[in-house]
């Protein structure tokens, strides 16, 4: 792995399958995937640590092959999630235990400089709270929640308190949450309430995902940005397309921009399965804002 880079994202990479309306096929997927694939389409420099089974490793070629840097240590299994769809409603969906690839430990991760450190596992006791404490001692560190709430029981998936969470996130500059683990956590439903609770931990920005849009909390003012996607084929990554185009985004510009990029973004990424393509359609969108002027 390269010794500089714009971001370093850490994580496992996952072995998915999708299930819509009883038919189902398999796919990667994880933030590491969804968003790395963000980054370097956005032309960062961007790094990914992760765990995965070896007879899995052919995975990682999509991301290699983009001139992704892939540090991946082998694991007894890969870490998957069996995620259930119905059509008529993709907002929805079952979530079930496909597989655990283990403790991701500070030994494993390459201490390189970056911009900033991505925590982005997608199952609890992926990464340890020393962990993520001496991860923020390099760089600012962005995390997703999810892997922190999201706790193993069995093959279910259940939201959990996340004991740690008060020291855990004196740690964090970006936060990533979605509507359901905002009020899981902070037990309201007014989302701007919840993003304030949740700031007063430490983070100094809050992005809470819903069907809609992306609201982010920066600097003591909110932005949003709507999702108007023309279909929902992509549904699947769409909380790791947003959060990772916000906080690649931030290394150029000022919260309202990297808002509009990550509503943009993530819009086009749920109309398709995969990753975003890097595309964008001009006549719904103003490449300049995602480009640059």
């Amino acid at each position: 792995m390269k010794k500089e880079l714009d971001i370093l994202m850490i994580g496992h990479f996952a072995k998915d399958t999708i299930v819509i309306d009883g038919d189902s096929f398999n796919a990667a997927g994880g933030a590491v995937y969804y968003g790395s694939v963000v980054l370097k389409r956005l032309g960062l420099d961007v790094g990914v640590t992760t765990r995965l089974a070896p007879e899995d490793y052919p995975y990682l070629k999509e991301l290699t092959d983009l001139g992704i840097e892939v540090d991946v240590k082998p694991a007894e299994q890969s870490s998957g999630c069996i995620n259930i769809y119905q059509s008529a409603d993709m907002e929805r969906r079952i979530c079930k235990l496909n597989g655990f690839a283990g403790e991701i430990p500070l030994s494993d991760i390459p201490d390189v400089d970056v911009k900033t450190v991505m925590v982005t596992p997608i199952i609890a006791g992926e990464i340890t709270l020393p962990t993520l404490i001496e991860l923020a001692k390099r760089a600012p560190v962005a995390l997703d929640v999810q892997g922190f709430v999201r706790v193993p029981e069995g093959d279910e998936l259940n939201f959990r308190p996340w004991k740690d969470m008060e020291e855990g996130l004196k740690h964090v500059t970006f936060l990533k949450v979605d509507k359901a683990e905002a009020e899981h956590i902070t037990g309201t439903d007014d989302l701007e309430k919840a993003a304030r609770i949740l700031a007063d931990y430490g983070p100094k920005e809050i992005v809470l995902t819903q069907a809609k849009e992306v609201l982010v909390f920066a600097e003591g003012k909110f932005y949003r940005a709507s999702f108007v996607p023309q279909n929902l084929s992509g549904r699947t990554g769409r909380g790791d397309t947003c959060i990772t185009s916000y906080v690649g985004s931030r290394l150029k510009y000022d919260p309202e921009r990297a808002c509009k990029i990550a509503g943009i973004v993530t819009s086009m990424k749920q109309e398709r399965h995969g990753p975003w393509t890097g595309e964008i359609d001009p006549q719904r969108f103003d490449r300049a804002i995602v480009y640059g002027a």
